[in-house]
């Protein structure tokens, strides 16, 4: 098979900075690190292929030599190639590009892990997100087994050292140029190994337990919104820092109110006689009720507009406002009186004549034109 242009492997251009290059590798055996990646055949075979592209890019000359001639131009073989034998393998590399994070680049010991970055959803009211809250969550961690002190070994037994890796905690695997360094798959990468595992931890060192956080919301957050708090995610390996916590914020659906963005939106129903004549309604917002001028004549679906009663971004500007719509209620459970009042009323509205009719219902006679131009255009007169 044809291997892989260098360049498409790292996901760069070919006019890529060496600083970039180098993030970008980093960012792919993060991503594809077998140790990373234990129930995925294919990453190891990926790491490789990134692998084998940077130490072929990073070289000045290397790239060169690849950007003339391809990979003919640098896979020429023995000690001096694109292998990793001799003095200068692979340890040395991966040091070079991650030993800022891994806490130095060949020995397995000293090898640090970054902790798991953990989430939780986070469920509050509209009013708790536009005004913030304070909220205590309980989200589960590890504390040191309190039997063996963290070592994991039975108490009165200690560890030995791993014959796999007599202690360094790595191994070295040879294909046939290439000399990959992992951790030793014995002992994880501690270069140690439990004879009488401790009964409470099984081994492990750390029991799992729940902690209580007090999370702090500030106003304006909505739905989506992600909260970070450094340090409280899965804890590290090997002396590595703990990951970090999310909190994703979800709004629970309010029983008046929606949002759209900084703004609040509103149905309120208003009287035929209210809508017609006008008046005066009271109108809810999250800080109390308003009193809103209805002006005659008012068509159902009409959208007032009250200046700064919607949301203060959390991310600062101007507050919102509340979009208020209004809707017509027709009247229900009519008394016979009632109903021959309404038909007194239709009945004075036309007076038998049309005119009228459109004078008081424009909406419905410019409907009535539109439905008429419609099928005018369907028999093409």
């Amino acid at each position: 098979m044809a291997k892989r242009c260098y360049y498409e492997i790292l996901e760069v251009e070919r006019t890529v900075s060496s600083d970039e290059l180098k993030k970008s590798y980093r960012r792919l055996a993060m991503k594809f690190h077998p140790d990373r990646n234990p129930d995925d055949p294919t990453a190891e075979e990926k790491f490789k292929e990134a692998k084998e592209a940077f130490e072929a890019l990073s070289d000045p000359q290397k790239r060169a030599a690849y950007d003339q001639f391809g990979h003919a131009g640098v896979n020429q073989g023995g000690g001096g190639g694109a292998g990793f034998g001799g003095g200068a393998g692979f340890a040395d590399i991966f040091g070079e590009v991650f030993g800022d994070i891994f806490g130095g680049g060949g020995g397995g010991r000293s090898r640090a892990y970054r902790g798991a970055d953990m989430q939780y959803n986070l469920n509050i009211t509209l009013e708790e997100a536009v005004r913030g809250t304070t909220v205590d969550i309980q989200i589960p961690t590890s504390e040191e087994c309190g039997v063996c002190h963290g070592s994991g070994a039975k108490p009165g037994t200690g560890k030995k050292s791993c014959g796999t890796c007599k202690g360094a905690g790595v191994v070295r695997v040879q294909q046939g140029f290439f000399a990959i360094q992992q951790a030793c798959p014995t002992c994880g990468g501690s270069g140690e190994l439990i004879e009488d595992p401790c009964t409470a931890c099984r081994g492990a060192g750390r029991i799992e337990t729940k902690k209580t956080l007090s999370i702090k919301i500030p106003p304006g957050v909505d739905t989506g919104d992600r909260l970070r708090h450094t340090g409280e995610g899965g804890p590290g390996e090997q002396g590595g820092p703990n990951g970090d916590l999310y909190i994703l914020i979800e709004v629970k659906p309010h029983p008046i109110f929606k949002r759209n963005d900084a703004d609040l939106l509103c149905d309120m129903p208003i009287s035929f006689v209210t809508a017609a004549l006008g008046g005066e309604i009271e109108v809810p917002t999250l800080d109390g009720r308003v009193d809103l001028k209805i002006p005659a004549e008012t068509q159902t679906g009409k959208v007032f507009r009250l200046r700064g009663k919607g949301v203060q971004p959390v991310r600062g500007g101007s507050p919102g406002d509340l979009l208020v719509s209004v809707h017509l209620e027709t009247p229900v459970k009519l008394t016979p009186e009632q109903r021959e009042l309404l038909l007194a009323f239709e009945q004075s509205l036309t007076g038998g004549a049309s005119g009228l009719a459109e004078q008081h219902r424009p909406r419905e006679r410019s409907f009535l034109d539109s439905v008429k131009r419609f099928f005018d255009d369907l028999r093409g007169e």
